[in-house]
This record gives structure tokens, sequence and C-alpha cells, in this order.
């Protein structure tokens, strides 16, 4: 069977694969969609295994204080990359992450870890 662009957008928008990832498992699955979603399944898990070992030591700290300056937060978010920590959108969602913190207004440390994170 011809593998199409056709038949890669199809998968791709199914999956949210890469392309060039899209094609091969098509290639593997001899054009059957549903075998290649299945290829393309087994192997995020395996790239999933390979990751796992990853240390996210690159990241943003970002602080805010309340309007009144009785209160504030400082809260750190982590990522692989220096490329990704220096990014507007990797910032953006740091500054947001600040901001919840500051709003929660508590104590309670564990409730930092359930943050509505807020995406403007």
């Amino acid at each position: 069977m011809e593998i199409t662009l056709d038949l890669i957008k199809e998968l791709r928008n199914k999956t949210g694969a890469g392309i060039n990832d899209c094609k091969k498992a098509l290639i593997e699955a001899e054009g059957k969609i549903e075998k290649a979603v299945e290829v393309l399944r087994k192997k995020g898990a395996a790239m999933a295994v390979k990751r796992a070992d990853k240390v996210a030591n690159e990241g943003a700290i970002k602080s805010k204080i309340s309007d009144d300056k009785t209160s504030g937060a400082i809260i750190e978010v982590n990522c692989e990359t220096d490329f990704v920590s220096k990014g507007d959108e990797f910032q953006k969602f740091a500054e947001n992450i600040a901001k919840t913190a500051l709003e929660i207004d508590s104590d309670d440390t564990e409730k930092y870890y359930h943050l509505r994170l807020i995406t403007d």
C-alpha cells in the first residue's frame, strides 16, 4: 500500500505524533491506521522508559508579593533543558504558578501541590 500524505495526516491528527514517526509507523503497519496507532503506542512506551532516568535540573524560580506587601510566594518549576526554561511559554507558565500560589494564601504546603493552574 502506498503511504500518502493524507494517510500520514490522518494518523498525525489521531495521535499527535510527529510526521516522520507517523510515516515510519504506517510503513511498518503496511498502511493500516489502527495498527500504526499501536506501533506508535509501543514506541511511546519504549521512549518513556528511556526518559525515566532524565533529570529535570533546569527551570525557573519565581516569586510574587501581595500588593499590601504582607504575603508572598516563591515557587520552582523544573524542566530538562535550558532551551525550554528560557522560552516565553515556560516563563509565563512559571509566573502563573507563582501568581496562583500567592492567591491561595495558605500556610498549608500540601495545598501548593494541587494548584489550579492559570493559563491566561
